[in-house]
């Protein structure tokens, strides 16, 4: 089975990632992963680690002249403002109380994690809770996408909200998912309309200058997925389930729906599900996708969509902080200020589309087998033959 651990803290010497159960004969590059790193960066009302980081892979095992061998892959991306925390940082010597955090955020894993792992020195619990660590999460979920998209599958993703700003359903309906992905990537807040950049950047500054921080929503989905990816045969191995927990497991994201999600509430059956449609060209299809490409937990055949919803960044620049308490003291206080952006929506859409890689081409592997990615393409063909005979 895929699968992979990663490591590191947000101001450690690196963040790392070995990946398991990738096939072998795979073409992959640093190039098409450095990419998506760069992709994870941009986005406007991000922090001042932006400009310090340039993410970059090493890639330390499991390829050899650009080809995948089947064994471990391990990928590394240094942290270039390691330098500045080397004594605070420290692998080995004694703590030192520069930088030492007491005063737990709220909203973040400071106190809980620190409760938990038995820490006052809240420190040790926020470098690991990071959204840093979803650098590793975009490295593999390139790799990812290009096992996909060898056989079809494409993936994107589009912010539909930051903050009060939104863009209505109406103006993007005559769009194709490719063509809102391409006016996306043109978009420094990533959404999914021309022309409008503008507006949602002066509100962020607006934001920004009253200290604030904003949340949003954005949309991911796959294209030309096969039918039958998932199953209904035990709870946890029904695909809708399994996404959703992928998209959650992103820092801050609070909300998950598929297809029409919780619009399908306040309706009809008549009107909430998607009729079944055959012809000798087609096979069996759908005119409409409410269910977001899963029916039953597994896919199909539909364009997978899913929304998310993130939680504004409880780090706050506002002089007026929100309130904490001092672990040790239990004398009441400011909330702690680390260096942190305004929203990050537009980079946690990028990372949605990693974890939604990594999910489907698990599956992929598990239904049609992750030795060898050239006959295991082959399997895939034949499938989709008899998928559309059927």
């Amino acid at each position: 089975m895929l699968r992979f651990l990663n490591a590191g803290e947000s101001h450690g010497p690196a963040l790392t990632a070995i990946v398991e159960g990738y096939p072998s004969n795979v073409n992959v590059s640093s190039d098409r992963i450095n990419h998506e790193l760069a992709r994870r960066q941009k986005g406007y009302g991000r922090g001042g680690r932006m400009k310090i980081e340039k993410d970059t892979v090493e890639i330390l095992s499991g390829v050899r002249f650009g080809i995948t061998l089947g064994t471990p892959i391990t990928l590394m991306i240094k942290n270039k403002d390691w330098e500045n925390w080397t004594d605070i940082m420290a692998v080995e010597g004694q703590p030192i109380d520069k930088r030492q955090i007491l005063e737990p955020r709220p909203g973040h894993a400071d106190l809980i994690g620190g409760i938990k792992y038995g820490f006052y020195d809240l420190r040790n619990v926020l470098e690991r809770a990071s959204a840093r660590e979803t650098t590793t999460r975009v490295a593999v979920g390139a790799l990812c996408k290009i096992l996909l998209e060898d056989i079809g599958i494409k993936i994107g993703s589009y912010v539909l909200s930051i903050g009060e700003k939104k863009i209505d359903k109406e103006e993007i309906k005559n769009l194709s998912y490719e063509e809102r992905f391409e006016n996306a990537e043109k978009s420094e807040v990533r959404i999914p309309v021309l022309g409008k950049d503008e507006e949602f950047k002066e509100y962020i500054d607006k934001m920004k200058e009253e200290g604030e921080s904003l949340g949003g929503v954005f949309e991911v989905y796959a294209l030309n997925v096969p039918v039958g990816l998932g199953s209904y045969s035990q709870w946890d191995r029904r695909l809708d389930g399994i996404i959703a927990q992928a998209i959650m497991s992103i820092q801050a994201i609070k909300g998950v729906e598929i297809g029409e999600g919780f619009n399908l509430a306040y309706t009809t059956g008549y009107n909430a599900h998607d009729e079944i449609f055959w012809s000798k060209e087609k096979g069996f299809y759908r005119k409409t996708n409410r269910a977001g490409g899963l029916e039953g937990g597994m896919t199909n055949g539909m364009p997978i969509v899913v929304r998310a919803a993130m939680k504004p960044i409880p780090t706050l620049m506002r002089q007026k902080s929100l309130k904490s308490v001092n672990v040790k003291t239990k004398e009441p206080f400011d909330a702690a200020k680390e260096r942190s952006d305004i929203t990050a929506v537009p980079a946690a859409a990028v990372v949605a589309e990693s974890m939604l890689a990594f999910v489907l081409a698990r599956e992929i592997l598990q239904k049609f087998g992750n030795d060898n990615w050239i006959e295991i393409k082959k399997r895939i063909e034949e499938y989709r033959e008899y998928v559309k005979s059927y």
